[in-house]
């Protein structure tokens, strides 16, 4: 049994592990965590809203749904996205995925 359960160890002279080495392993653990998920994910929102809020008339995006159009008028909350001639959706901005490049549209 001794195998799962430690054995009991009087006190005299043993010395007991420090907090800070008790507590390295989730600090290591915290420390990957912060570079190999949340660093990448901030900078990936951060560059999406700069994307988003540098939308003009005429670019042609791609929407969160996979719609492929040309932007007609931005507002502040909306965009409408022409994506047939004379058919046009109104999406929330923030749904826009990408802004592709020049061409794109009229190539499908």
């Amino acid at each position: 049994m001794d195998f799962f359960i430690q054995t009991a160890v009087a006190a005299n002279g043993v010395d007991t592990p420090s907090i800070w080495t008790s507590m390295l392993p989730l600090v290591i653990i915290f420390v990957v965590f912060y570079f190999l998920l949340i660093r990448p994910q901030t900078k990936r929102q951060k560059e999406h809203r700069k994307m988003v809020g540098a939308l003009n008339a005429g670019d042609e995006v791609v929407t969160g749904g996979g719609v492929l159009g040309r932007v007609t008028n931005v507002g502040e909350q909306f965009v409408t996205v022409e994506i047939a001639d004379s058919v046009q959706i109104k999406v929330q901005r923030h749904t826009v995925s990408a802004i592709v490049p020049k061409g794109t549209f009229k190539d499908t």
